[in-house]
């Protein structure tokens, strides 16, 4: 059986890299689509993919950091397909690259407003419709500077920190409703995206190694398509009802995780943020007694 038959979603970032991979793989399990970015060729060549295998797929060009764009991307989906189950937020960008008092301010801000306010304002949108079915499925994305330190890249690393703390806060506010807040780091993947890293040199400090390295023989690398299997399992019914987790597509897992394993997950603040202090080291030290 296809794990999203008969289901709705909208994806942002879906012109290209993990965005496209999360839309095709969506498509193969049964969901209509909503397609979003700003560059409207790329998004009719992901669709001609989806509607030629016979899909579903709606191309909406829009920038989700403008809020009326967003309105109608809403609309638009509720037009053609009647409601939306799941929503991903992957459209992201890097910002501005090098030390944090020498990059330009317009485009440390522009980054804030694509990679959380986007996200924000994606998810305010949908929500009054998934609280009136009181269901849905939203998966946002992390990145690198969420959990530690990314120099040189202070803007995106505290945008997706700030998405992380959003999907932790929607999680707790949406239980009652039974809809689930999850958000995925990626890993790295080899996207356009790095081609900036590339372009900055010395300014993209240890970054600009590692993503050498990655592009020079794939070492580090993740594939796209894991980022997209992990969405599709948060996105379908196997994750139950884990909610307001950060989980790293590469490293946790979570292909294993069964019933039992998300109620565990659930029930301490595993793969969320905190604070390492006696108090929230406590209650894990006395889980595994």
């Amino acid at each position: 059986m296809l794990k999203l038959e008969g289901k709705t979603a909208i994806v942002t970032g879906a012109g290209r890299g993990i965005g496209e991979a999360i839309v095709l793989l969506l498509a193969r399990e049964g969901a209509r689509l909503t397609l979003v970015s700003r560059t409207e060729d790329e998004l009719k060549q992901v669709a001609d993919q989806v509607n030629g295998s016979g899909g579903q797929a709606l191309v909406m060009p829009a920038d989700v950091a403008k809020r009326a764009e967003v309105v109608s991307i809403v609309e638009g989906t509720l037009s053609a397909h009647g409601k939306i189950d799941i929503l991903v937020n992957a459209a992201g960008i890097y910002g501005p690259i090098g030390t944090t008092w020498e990059v330009d301010a317009d485009q440390w801000i522009r980054a804030m407003e694509t990679n959380l306010f986007g996200t924000f304002l994606c998810c305010r949108e949908v929500l009054p419709h998934m609280i009136r079915e009181r269901e849905g499925k939203i998966i946002n994305f992390s990145g690198g500077g969420a959990t530690s330190a990314l120099p040189r890249f202070c803007a995106y690393g505290v945008s997706k920190t700030g998405v992380v703390r959003l999907t932790e806060t929607l999680a707790e506010e949406l239980k009652e409703f039974n809809i689930q807040v999850n958000v995925v780091a990626p890993g790295a993947v080899d996207t356009k995206l790095q081609d900036e890293v590339l372009a900055a040199g010395e300014r993209a400090g240890e970054l600009f190694g590692r993503i050498s390295r990655l592009r020079e023989s794939g070492e580090g690398g993740v594939p796209r398509e894991l980022a997209a299997e992990l969405v599709l399992f948060l996105a379908s019914e196997d994750s139950r009802n884990l909610t307001g987790r950060l989980i790293a597509a590469p490293y946790d897992g979570w292909q294993e995780w069964d019933e039992g394993r998300i109620s565990e997950i659930m029930s301490l603040p595993w793969f969320t943020l905190r604070r390492m202090d006696e108090f929230s080291i406590k209650p894990f030290l006395e889980k595994l007694k």
